[in-house]
C-alpha cells in the first residue's frame, strides 16, 4: 500500500467545476480532468480549499444567476 504521506496526488475538476484529488500514478476516473496542480495530498487539499471557494455545482450557480445552458 502506498504510504499516504509520499504518494504524489493530482487535483481533478469534474464537469460540475466540483474538486477532489487523485493519485498521480493512476488513470483518471471517469467524467474527471486534471486541473494542474499536483503534490503531497496536504498540499493538493490546501490547493483545492484555496480555488473552490463555491461549492454549489455549475449547472446549480447558473440556474441561479438566471443562465441556462
Amino acid at each position: 500500500m502506498i504510504e499516504q504521506r509520499t504518494a504524489t496526488y493530482i487535483v481533478v475538476l469534474n464537469d460540475e467545476e466540483q474538486y477532489s484529488i487523485w493519485w498521480a500514478d493512476r488513470p483518471l476516473p471517469a467524467g474527471w480532468r486534471t486541473a494542474g496542480f499536483t503534490g503531497t495530498r496536504e498540499e493538493c487539499l490546501s490547493h483545492v480549499s484555496q480555488v473552490w471557494t463555491d461549492m454549489r455545482p455549475a449547472s446549480l450557480r447558473r440556474e441561479m444567476d438566471g443562465r441556462t445552458r
